[in-house]
């Protein structure tokens, strides 16, 4: 079925649900195993493509009519998994290029750049892709696809978003040979003061291009 009819409200909602579930898993799998660091040289361009299947996905679920659950307060779904542990993994298997710089509402008037961390942003989406994977697998699917539809709108689809732009951004810089500068102490804990935009412009890592480009598993010049 063509994306262009997922919207229509004769669809049954079994069969989006199935196909939203299956590629949200599939995701969960694929970037869990990534973070093993089992093959270090191929992250990034594999969370490249991770990322952007998954904001298909998201597309799908934003494009569709809203859901409505079929009850009126969202049931428990018990303890949140910890993603301690994967974030920390990929924190480090993306040191020294985990931080960058986003535009949290591009149509908010001169929006300064703020810093994130990639590290953290997969590990947030996922949060949010499990929490409605709970309610998918109770058998609540108007649950999980209101979870989904929901909170890609207002958190993991700006987040995969934003983190998508700074994964291109890496190989983009390492394919178009264009050195990154290395960081002067900005992070996301410090603050963001008038006239960093131009140095948290350059803030996807503390590298030049010959560092990152075996890291990265690209070719460098």
């Amino acid at each position: 079925m063509s994306d262009a009819t997922l919207h229509n409200a004769t669809q049954d909602p079994d069969d989006f649900a199935v196909s939203i579930s299956d590629s949200i898993e599939s995701f969960i799998v694929a970037v869990t195993e990534v973070a093993k660091g089992d093959e270090p040289d191929s992250a990034v361009p594999f969370l490249l493509l991770e990322v952007s299947q998954l904001l298909l996905t998201g597309g799908r679920l934003g494009a569709h009519e809203d859901f409505v659950p079929d009850e009126r307060y969202e049931p428990d779904t018990g303890p949140e998994p910890d993603v301690d542990e994967l974030r920390e993994r990929f924190a480090t298997l993306l040191d020294p290029v985990d931080v960058y710089s986003e535009v949290f509402d591009p149509y908010v008037p001169r929006s300064e750049p703020v810093a994130s961390r990639i590290s953290d942003d997969l590990a947030d989406i996922i949060t949010d892709l499990r929490h409605g994977l709970a309610h998918y697998h109770a058998g609540r699917i108007s649950e999980a696809l209101w979870w989904w539809q929901f909170s890609y709108l207002s958190n993991w689809g700006p987040t995969a978003s934003a983190a998508l732009r700074a994964l291109q951004s890496l190989v983009a810089h390492v394919r178009l040979d264009q050195p990154l500068v290395e960081l002067d102490g900005l992070d996301t804990d410090s603050g963001i003061i008038s006239g960093d935009e131009e140095r948290l412009a350059e803030e996807a890592g503390k590298v030049m291009a010959a560092e990152i480009a075996g890291p990265l598993g690209l070719r460098g010049v």
